[in-house]
């Protein structure tokens, strides 16, 4: 068996540092990646609440309108018109 030396524990100590390094770098970038889709999801997430409200006020407008719309006919009396 070959003599462990220390020369050749530092050298081997070393490796095992860069390949750390390494690792943290990815583990940075995959934290960055992560932190983007959190953004992106969030903005995506207002995109919809904003998209229900507008259809929830085009439905309010729309219930506003069919009721004015039932109170001209009762008003015309066009409510209980035969219909042909």
């Amino acid at each position: 068996m070959a003599d462990v030396t220390a020369e050749l524990m530092f050298e081997v100590m070393k490796s095992i540092q860069a390949r750390l390094a390494q690792v943290d770098g990815k583990i940075d970038e995959m934290n960055q990646s992560l932190q983007a889709l959190r953004v992106s999801q969030n903005a995506t997430r207002q995109e919809i609440t904003g998209v229900f409200q507008e259809i929830a006020s085009v439905h309010a407008t729309l219930v506003r309108h069919e009721g004015r719309l039932d109170r001209i006919q009762k008003r015309l009396e066009l409510s209980g018109a035969p219909t042909s």
